[in-house]
């Protein structure tokens, strides 16, 4: 089968949680079709354990322009600072609003610590770059495409991941809200939906979720899944670049699943 081309030259395109995982692979395939990227990420290096080298230095070295900005997303000021840092080339083309925050626990056992920094990170973070980006859009009288990475928790409970589902849920929402209020003025907005993705996300899980990409099931990983492998970061970045395209032109408040399967089960 043959892959998709994109072009995205001259683009300028933020990336948040750009270090790593499902970030890091959307913030090359950008790159290699043209755009400025601007990684917006709490920490530089990769959490990848085969990766060392920071994304923006990856895209200098092997395509093009790249600016990193370290940034909390759950704080909205520091959201601005990236976007301000994107209109030194001009202003956001494309938003994608990727970093995220996992905690455990069932509802009995959550504490709500965990559960108010998954909401910074996974809801405020969204919204604020969502909302941070059609702004910039908006001012500058030019249309654009969001792209938030939801989850298949946007509309599947998991046990033990009931604060998780909820940030998710609330993805989602965001996501199908702001494609209402900016489908007029040419701003899309849309989501992807990873399922089971072998990235450092859950921290210790790469070694087996790589080898449940590779067909095997030491873990028990597969058994939802009908196409039989979990998905890696390069399964995601097409789909993100494909609803940030022009190819994507018609299409808003969407969320496109990335799961093997998954949700059809």
């Amino acid at each position: 089968m043959g892959t998709a081309d994109f072009d995205f030259t001259d683009d300028v395109v933020i990336v948040t949680g750009g270090s790593s995982g499902i970030g890091r692979a959307a913030a090359f395939e950008f790159a290699d079709a043209g755009a400025v990227v601007v990684v917006a990420d709490v920490r530089s290096h990769p959490k990848d354990l085969d990766a060392e080298t920071p994304t923006h230095e990856r895209i200098r070295d092997s395509w093009g322009e790249a600016h990193y900005v370290e940034t909390d997303v759950s704080d909205p000021e520091e959201v601005e600072s990236v976007v301000e840092a994107a209109r030194e080339y001009g202003g956001v083309d494309v938003m994608v609003n990727n970093a995220g925050l996992f905690r455990g626990g069932a509802i009995t056992d959550l504490d709500t610590g965990d559960l108010d920094a998954m909401l910074g990170v996974n809801v405020r973070g969204v919204f604020a770059g969502t909302q941070a980006a059609a702004r910039d859009m908006l001012d500058r009288d030019e249309p654009g495409a969001i792209v938030n990475t939801a989850s298949i928790s946007s509309s599947l409970a998991q046990y033990g991941q009931v604060g998780y589902d909820a940030t998710k849920g609330a993805v989602r929402m965001v996501t199908r809200g702001a494609a209402l209020d900016l489908a007029e003025s040419g701003i899309r907005v849309n989501a992807v939906a990873p399922g089971q993705i072998a990235t450092e996300f859950l921290e210790g899980w790469t070694e087996e979720a790589k080898r449940a990409a590779a067909g095997a099931d030491d873990e028990g990983f597969l058994k939802d899944i009908p196409m039989g492998r979990a998905g890696v970061p390069e399964d995601v970045a097409p789909a993100i670049c494909y609803l940030a395209s022009d190819a994507a032109g018609y299409t808003t408040g969407e969320l496109l699943h990335v799961d093997g399967g998954w949700q059809t089960c």
